[in-house]
C-alpha cells in the first residue's frame, strides 16, 4: 500500500483540502471565508496554504474588488486528484 500523501495528511492541510474539495471544480473561495469556515488564524491558514501552493494543490489569486484587495483560493486539478487518491488510500487502509 502506498504511503498517505504527507502534504495532505497534516491535520490543518487536510481540513483545507477537504473544504476546497466541496467546491465545484472551477469555483473559488475568499481567504476570509475559508478562514471563517475552518476557524483558523490568518497566519496559520497562510502557512498551510503556502505549503499546498508549493505542491501545486491549491491556486491563490490576488485581485481587487474595487479598491479592496481580495485573495481567492481554489483547489487545482492536481490537488483534487491528490485528495481523491488520499481518500481512496485511506478507505483501503480502513477497510483492510
Amino acid at each position: 500500500m502506498a504511503e498517505l500523501d504527507p502534504i495532505i495528511h497534516a491535520e490543518s492541510r487536510l481540513r483545507i483540502v477537504a473544504a476546497l474539495a466541496t467546491l465545484a471544480q472551477e469555483d473559488q473561495i475568499t481567504f476570509p471565508r475559508l478562514q471563517e469556515l475552518l476557524d483558523m488564524t490568518a497566519g496559520n491558514l497562510s502557512t498551510h496554504l503556502r505549503k499546498l501552493e508549493e505542491a501545486a494543490y491549491v491556486g491563490v489569486e490576488k485581485s481587487h474588488r474595487g479598491r479592496t484587495p481580495v485573495t481567492y483560493v481554489a483547489l487545482t486539478m492536481r490537488g483534487r486528484r491528490a485528495f481523491e487518491d488520499y481518500t481512496a488510500q485511506l478507505r483501503a487502509l480502513l477497510g483492510a
